[in-house]
C-alpha cells in the first residue's frame, strides 16, 4: 500500500463558523477522521504546516511547502496538500517552479465548504486526491478538485461558491476522477533525471491591469517599489499610443532604469500575441521585454518570482522564463 503524506495549511476545508465568519481551526487528524475510507486507499501520515486562510498565503508559505516536500521526498510515495481555494491556483503554479522534474505526485486540494458540513465537497475532493496520489503513473504538481486533475500551472479559480471552482486554461485536464476511478487523458512521462528543488522566490514585482484612460505616470510611482512589472494588456497585447507617446516614454524609462517588463493579457483564453497590431508591434520591436503568450497570469507571476530569484541578468531571465515547466507555456 502506498504511503502518502497529507500536509495541511488551513483553508475552507479546515474551517469552522465563528461570529466573524469561517476561520481555519481543524487539525490534520480531525480532517482525516471525516474520511474513514482513506485507510483502504493508502497509508496516510499528516503534517500541519500552518492553519490560515489562503488569502494570507504568500511566497514565504510556498517555500515552506516546497521544503516540507523536499525534506520528506524519499520517505513517501506522494503528497496531498490541503489548501484554501482562493489562492490555490497561485500555489499550484509556484510549487511547479519550486518542485521540478518530480517522479512523484504533489496534489493540491481543498473545498468550497468545510468538511464538517452535511453538504460539502471536501470529502470527495480529499478522497479523490488520495486516490490520485496513490495511483501508479501520477507525478508532478497538480490540483484535484471536483473530479478534475489540472496541471499546477494551468488552473484558475472560475467560480467563487460552486463546487466546480476551478477551470483548466487552454490545456486539457490531465485526468478526471469519477466514482473514485481515474481516467487519464494525458500520460505524463516519468523523468529520466533527478528532481530539481528550489527554495527562493523574489516577490519584487507588480501586476498592472490596463484600463482605458489610465495615467502613464503610474509607472513612475511603481518604480519606487518594484523591479519587475507584469502588464495585463487588452486583447492580444499592446500599449496605448494614439495621439501621443506618453505610455511608450513611460515604458522606455522603466526599461532603461534596469527593470524588467513582462507583457500578458487580461483575457482568460488563448494568450497574447503582440505581433498582430501596431500597438503591440511597436513595443516589442523597440524594447527588450518578455511576453507571456499562453501562460496564465498565476503562472506568469509565480514563474517571474522564481526567475527573479534564480537569474542574474536579462539573458538568463529570458531563458528561464521561456523554458516550459509543467505545461506552463506552449511555444
Amino acid at each position: 500500500m502506498k504511503e502518502i503524506l497529507m500536509i495541511t495549511t488551513g483553508g475552507t476545508i479546515a474551517s469552522r463558523s465563528t461570529e466573524e465568519g469561517l476561520v481555519p481551526q481543524m487539525n490534520s487528524d480531525e480532517i482525516l477522521s471525516f474520511v474513514p475510507s482513506a485507510a483502504s486507499i493508502c497509508q496516510v501520515e499528516t503534517l500541519a504546516l500552518f492553519n490560515i486562510d489562503s488569502t494570507n498565503i504568500g511566497p514565504e508559505h510556498w517555500v515552506q511547502m516546497a521544503q516540507a516536500v523536499r525534506s520528506r521526498y524519499d520517505q513517501y510515495d506522494g503528497f496531498v496538500i490541503l489548501h484554501g481555494t482562493d489562492t490555490m491556483s497561485y500555489t499550484g503554479a509556484a510549487l511547479s517552479y519550486l518542485l521540478q522534474n518530480l517522479s512523484k505526485p504533489v496534489v493540491l486540494t481543498g473545498a468550497q465548504r468545510p468538511i464538517d458540513r452535511e453538504v460539502t465537497d471536501a470529502k470527495r475532493n480529499l478522497t479523490d486526491s488520495l486516490h490520485y496520489a496513490a495511483a501508479d503513473g501520477s507525478l508532478g504538481v497538480c490540483i484535484v478538485f471536483d473530479g478534475q486533475v489540472i496541471a499546477g500551472t494551468r488552473a484558475r479559480k472560475s467560480h467563487t461558491k460552486s463546487f466546480n471552482a476551478f477551470s483548466t486554461i487552454d490545456y486539457p485536464n490531465l485526468a478526471v476522477i469519477y466514482n473514485e476511478k481515474i481516467v487519464r487523458y494525458i500520460q505524463e512521462p516519468k523523468p529520466q533525471t533527478p528532481p530539481a528543488f528550489y527554495d527562493r522566490m523574489d516577490k519584487d514585482l507588480f501586476v498592472l491591469k490596463l484600463t482605458p484612460g489610465m495615467n502613464p505616470q503610474v509607472f513612475e510611482c511603481l518604480k519606487r517599489h518594484y523591479r519587475a512589472l507584469v502588464i495585463e494588456s487588452f486583447g492580444v497585447g499592446g500599449i496605448p499610443c494614439s495621439g501621443n507617446d506618453e505610455f511608450l516614454r513611460a515604458v522606455d524609462d522603466w526599461i532603461r532604469s534596469g527593470r524588467l517588463l513582462v507583457m500578458t493579457t487580461q483575457v482568460p483564453h488563448e494568450g497574447s500575441d503582440m505581433g498582430i497590431y501596431e500597438v503591440g508591434v511597436r513595443l516589442k520591436k523597440r524594447y527588450d521585454l518578455l511576453e507571456a503568450y499562453n501562460m496564465t497570469t498565476e503562472a506568469t507571476v509565480t514563474k517571474l518570482m522564481w526567475v527573479l530569484a534564480n537569474a542574474s541578468d536579462f539573458a538568463q531571465m529570458k531563458r528561464l522564463f521561456y523554458t516550459p515547466v509543467n505545461h506552463d507555456i506552449i511555444l
